[in-house]
């Protein structure tokens, strides 16, 4: 029996990952919705409000109406069943971490050390990995204690440059796709650190000082509602940066950092959107924002080193030749690569025809990202791009 235990674990972690970050992002965005349209309370039959009742909605939904009430420090009556919302989060993050370690660390050679740009050790790419991730949440960390955190904006200037800092640092010291994943294990451990350092803690010390009858503090539950709303932003960025694998138009530009801080900035804005148009005020300037962010992205992402000259024809075999040398060991029925149990995605390369009717996923992945191969580890010089791009462009005709 040929079992590939990392490929295995790879595909339950990843479909963990996923079902979980549904779970969370699903209940996040949900709560931020409730927050932000919540009424003033309304009396029940003339009498006052009900104490300590901030907010309240209606809502209808699958059949049934539902009625919510929020209390911005706690009830007057601590009731029997009370949901805590952090497995979502916990699930996640650790899912994630653990698809990290199986898919990034243990294949550090191959998704990311890329000798071209810094000659690390298996180790030592996995050291500095856990750095950028850790250092990251404790420069977060430090913003949200600083004075900083009482200007909301001018905080979210500074960790998004922060943010960009660490894109641009990762994307020179580790292939593409492994500085991309970086960039999202910072955002994805801040996020998960809010509920767990701040969030959760606070909600535990608001219940036990209710419970021993002392005054509940209300800047606990505010500390944990601006956690909240800094999860709320950092979203959708993080959720682009969990497909990006899948364009490498972005991920292989030579200013992919630049890149990635414009699709944030364009995430930040769509969702800035949403959170005052839940409030009832309708901004459509910054859904333009974002639209414009992402189409310079395009434009950038479209302008690309001139490719090498190539004088006179260049010959399928001579194709061949290139791809047989680059791409076969992963590409191919049974794979010789020691990081591949089967071809990735099921693309093989190892028949004329296969190369021919795959030479547009070719073209896009070694000639125009250059993000095949993998952290180049078989070298694959800017002639030999250019030589595979003419056969393409020539109409990657078989012999």
């Amino acid at each position: 029996m040929d079992y590939d235990l990392a490929a295995w674990l790879n595909l339950a972690l990843r479909w963990l990952h996923v079902i979980a970050g549904v779970a969370w992002i699903g209940a996040s965005f949900y709560f931020v919705w409730l927050d932000n349209n919540l009424r003033a309370p309304e009396s029940v039959d003339g009498g006052p409000p009900k104490d300590g009742v901030k907010g309240e909605l209606w809502a209808v939904h699958g059949g049934g109406f539902y009625h919510s009430q929020k209390y911005m420090t706690a009830p007057t009556h601590m009731p029997s069943h009370l949901h805590w919302f952090k497995w979502e989060a916990y699930t996640t993050w650790l899912s994630g971490f653990a698809l990290l370690f199986v898919l990034y660390y243990w294949g550090a050679p191959v998704y990311l050390i890329d000798p071209a740009k810094h000659a690390f050790s298996h180790w030592q790419a996995v050291a500095v990995g856990l750095v950028f991730i850790f250092g990251g949440l404790a420069v977060y960390e430090a913003l949200c204690r600083s004075p900083l955190v009482e200007r909301p904006r001018l905080f979210g200037i500074v960790w998004f440059s922060a943010l960009i800092g660490a894109a641009y640092a990762l994307q020179h010291l580790f292939t593409d796709r492994g500085a991309f994943i970086h960039v999202g294990a910072i955002i994805g451990t801040a996020m998960a650190a809010n509920v767990f350092l701040t969030i959760i803690p606070n909600q535990r010390k608001i219940v036990a000082d209710m419970l021993a009858g002392r005054e509940v503090d209300p800047r606990l539950g505010a500390a944990g509602k601006q956690r909240s709303v800094h999860n709320n932003y950092m979203t959708l960025p993080i959720l682009f940066i969990m497909i990006s694998n899948h364009y490498p138009a972005i991920t292989g530009h030579p200013l992919a950092w630049l890149l990635l801080a414009l699709v944030g900035a364009a995430g930040i804005s769509i969702r800035h959107f949403f959170n005052l148009r839940h409030h009832g005020i309708i901004r459509h300037d910054f859904l333009f924002y974002g639209a414009m962010l992402m189409f310079a992205v395009s434009v950038i992402a479209s302008q690309k080193p001139k490719a090498a000259p190539v004088l006179g024809p260049v010959s399928f075999f001579e194709a061949q030749a290139i791809v047989q040398k680059h791409c076969v060991a992963c590409h191919a029925a049974r794979p010789t690569h020691r990081g591949f149990g089967a071809p990735p995605n099921g693309v093989t390369f190892d028949s004329p025809e296969h190369i021919a009717r795959y030479a547009p996923k070719i073209r896009e992945r070694a000639v125009t990202s250059t993000s095949m191969p993998l952290g180049n580890e078989t070298h694959m010089t800017d002639e030999e791009r250019a030589k595979l791009g003419a056969w393409i462009e020539s109409g990657a005709k078989l012999p």
